[in-house]
């Protein structure tokens, strides 16, 4: 009989390891092919074959907090890297990824663009030179989808800083003929919405929280094939499902934290799977209670 079949290929490689390397190996990052990030990357990919026409499609990513949107795109990045291309000046950059400004501010989204090109700049220069740089490199690398994470950050300026930072999103789309994939919070919808322009075109693409249902059963399942141990835990049954349901309040990146913590006491103290008692007396505080927590120790 096979073992441990309940386990990826994988992970039944490490599974034999040494405890210290089941656990480094635990912490690793890894890509958990969910039917919803499946269909993100999809329509991701979608948007590379798209010509470059005047008016190009966009995507707005929304979810709640450690809910997965930034392993999407950072996914969509591996599997889009850089070419080389020989006997050219330039290589082929398809997609750029940046982080909107802490506040709307055009300057530091242009640096920030330059920084992840390696591309030297002087931070005094006016504005309009580093938009020109910035126009310059993604044309000649020839760049179809650039990726705005943290794009929320535009409501927390004024107004007129928000209308200032829209139009510059919108310039670049029209300039480079590039899609804009927007990442980020709920609050990022009412931003770009203000813009009727850039509305039409942002689909937005919701990543609510997980419900206690058969998909979220089948994520679990999922995640138990990369957990390196040696038993069987059938985190997908109803008991275990509701309770790390409950304790990850719903988002994918909490599940994903306390698993790797259940997992590490599983094999540090021989139990081998994760079942009910391991669950019902793990050192977890959930999302919600962190802030009550840390009130009552100041």
């Amino acid at each position: 009989m096979e073992r441990y079949k309940h386990l990826s290929d994988s992970t039944k490689e490490v599974v034999e390891k040494s405890l210290e390397d089941r656990i480094s190996w635990l912490y690793q990052s890894r890509w958990i092919g969910y039917s919803q990030a499946i269909e993100c990357q999809n329509k991701l990919n979608n948007l590379l074959s798209i010509p470059r026409i005047h008016r190009m499609p966009n995507i707005l990513l929304l979810g709640h907090t450690n809910n997965g949107k930034t392993s999407i795109v950072q996914r969509f990045l591996e599997r889009n890297p850089i070419q080389v291309r020989p006997n050219e000046e330039s290589a082929f950059i398809p997609v750029v990824y940046t982080q909107a400004p802490p506040v709307p501010d055009e300057g530091r989204f242009y640096n920030s663009i330059l920084e992840q090109m390696f591309a030297p700049f002087k931070a005094t220069d006016h504005v309009s030179k580093r938009q020109s740089q910035v126009i310059s490199i993604l044309k000649s690398v020839e760049t179809k989808v650039i990726i705005i994470d943290e794009i929320h950050h535009i409501i927390a300026g004024h107004y007129e800083k928000q209308r200032q930072f829209l139009n510059v999103i919108k310039y670049l789309g029209n300039e480079l003929r590039a899609c804009i994939v927007g990442v980020g919070t709920k609050e990022a919808l009412r931003a770009i919405q203000s813009d009727p322009q850039l509305a039409n075109r942002f689909e937005p693409i919701p990543l609510p929280k997980w419900q206690l249902n058969k998909d979220f059963q089948q994520l679990l399942a999922s995640f138990e094939r990369v957990l390196p141990l040696k038993e069987p835990s059938k985190l997908h049954q109803p008991e275990l499902a509701k309770k790390l349901l409950h304790l990850s309040e719903g988002t994918i990146g909490e599940l994903s934290s306390l698993l790797n913590r259940l997992t590490e006491k599983a094999v540090n103290n021989g139990r081998e799977k994760i079942d009910i008692d391991l669950l019902l007396n793990i050192d977890w505080v959930a999302p919600s209670d962190r802030r009550k927590v840390a009130e009552k120790l100041l």
